[in-house]
């Protein structure tokens, strides 16, 4: 690895411990914890009390694999957005603490959360 693709993840994972100091989820309020990477987003409803995951569902989920074809990287973390909102009311879970992961709140991580406000979640 680069000198400078491995700062660039320390950094990222030194954002992470910073926002997971401040940031845990409850069974009332779930943690919805962000992963990215180059070709794939992942979300995951976690309850940290218990040390269970609620609900998680990615760009491989196969219930959305098929509206993926021909849409940009933002638009599919859109579908993930909405899913892991339906994800969230099937459960009865309104509220939540987003947990961007050490990324920045812009782009694919940004369309992600607006798409899960949009579904009914509150942050």
């Amino acid at each position: 690895m680069s000198s400078i693709s491995q700062k660039r993840k320390e950094g990222q994972e030194r954002r992470h411990r910073r926002i997971r100091v401040k940031l845990s989820g409850t069974p009332e309020r779930p943690r919805l914890a962000v992963r990215r990477t180059d070709k794939h987003i992942y979300a995951q409803l976690v309850d940290d009390e218990s040390g269970r995951s609620l609900g998680m569902t990615s760009s491989l989920d196969p219930s959305i694999k098929g509206e993926m074809s021909g849409k940009t990287k933002s638009e599919r973390c859109q579908l993930v957005g909405k899913r892991i909102a339906e994800i969230a009311k099937e459960k009865g879970i309104v509220k939540v603490a987003f947990d961007r992961g050490g990324h920045i709140y812009h782009g694919r991580v940004k369309a992600l959360a607006e798409s899960a406000r949009e579904g009914g979640l509150e942050f």
